[in-house]
């Protein structure tokens, strides 16, 4: 066969795969400012149709085929034959419901954190998916990233030896919120407010990956500290946690310690203890991203120096589209399991019941 016909061939069978077709219901910040442009910039998937309340923000998100707006604008997207997978981003509160909907409708689904506000809902959710033969991604975006990847792989391996302590925080300030609670769901608790919920999942994502057992069963709460602020929301929904942290254990010898805010003060950081190596995910331990980042490896026994291992600039966004799109064509890549995020939501589940306050139902 000449160079001109290997070449042809290989076109051409690029050109019979098609792009794997994302519509997104939803178009907050999150789905503009990130998702959008992930997709548009990934390979093998095409921005396909955008559902959301406003014609003018789904627009603004330029997607190939169809734009909805309006009160049914979700469910005609579901109903979209160009629509392979659903992107869902929407308050925290309505995602298992609208996952249903979408593996129901044939559709494969990526949705936000939390997936779920409890453990039961999560299953739900994935036995529902599990019976409708289609793919369910939570999108903890920060797992795509190499950087992340090489610590699990580390981890995976046993080369740092046992780990035996998480020490891992997600907590921002927006100094504006106190003017702008009016409809911010992160304030009310009726639509999965608080902070456990919205950063709070990523510490202890790091605590599921990072430590034996984790999740697995019911967690030793040896100790929960909770800043609560109630009535931030218009409808006095009940109080939101502010601030929640934690100390878990798995074991006596296996712990986990989070932190997770949205006032208060900002902090991102994740550190993994093993038996040969204390490990630090320098800089934004979560949100890195288009910028490089490191790792940190030191000697628990200070027998040994510093070392470290540098990343180049990435969109771990853009690489978790690929990786699902990859996914649903049949191909073995990375994605977040359903047993990570069944354990996640277990323990954020025991969390909150510890946290809660008197007379407060979770």
């Amino acid at each position: 066969m000449t160079l001109e016909a290997v070449t042809s061939e290989a076109v051409t069978s690029e050109a019979v795969t098609p792009p794997v077709r994302f519509g997104f219901v939803g178009a907050g910040w999150i789905a503009t400012e990130a998702l959008a442009p992930a997709v548009h910039a990934a390979d093998g998937a095409v921005l396909q149709a955008v559902a959301a309340r406003d014609e003018q923000r789904a627009r603004a998100l330029e997607p190939a085929g169809r734009v909805f707006a309006g009160d049914t604008a979700y469910a005609e997207l579901l109903a979209d034959p160009d629509v392979d997978v659903v992107y869902i981003s929407l308050s925290n509160e309505a995602h298992v419901p609208w996952v249903i909907a979408a593996v129901a409708a044939g559709k494969h689904v990526l949705c936000e954190k939390p997936l779920a506000l409890t453990a039961a809902q999560a299953t739900a959710a994935f036995d529902a998916a599990d019976a409708a033969g289609r793919l369910l991604v939570e999108a903890f975006f920060y797992r795509w990233h190499p950087r992340t990847r090489r610590v699990e792989d580390l981890v995976r391996s046993g080369e740092l030896g046992q780990v035996h302590t998480v020490d891992a925080a997600f907590c921002f300030d927006d100094a504006d919120w106190a003017g702008a609670s009016v409809g911010n769901y992160r304030l009310d608790s009726r639509r999965g407010g608080g902070a456990l919920y919205d950063v709070g999942v990523y510490p202890l994502s790091v605590a599921r990956w990072a430590l034996p057992g984790f999740g697995d069963a019911d967690p030793i709460l040896e100790q929960v500290e909770v800043t609560w602020s109630g009535s931030l929301s218009p409808v006095g929904s009940g109080p939101v946690d502010l601030r929640t942290d934690a100390t878990i254990r798995v074991s006596p010898d296996v712990t986990a310690r989070i932190r997770s805010a949205i006032a208060g003060g900002s902090e991102e950081s994740a550190r993994i203890v093993s038996e040969d190596a204390v490990v630090t995910l320098a800089g934004k331990a979560f949100t890195t991203r288009h910028s490089a980042c490191d790792l940190i490896f030191d000697d628990p026994r200070g027998e040994a120096g510093r070392s470290v291992e540098t990343f180049a600039a990435v969109d771990p966004y853009r690489l978790m589209v690929e990786a699902v799109a990859a996914r649903i064509r049949g191909e073995d890549t990375f994605c977040v399991t359903r047993e990570d995020s069944l354990a996640i939501a277990r323990v954020s589940d025991a969390v909150r019941a510890a946290a809660a306050p008197e007379g407060e139902h979770r």
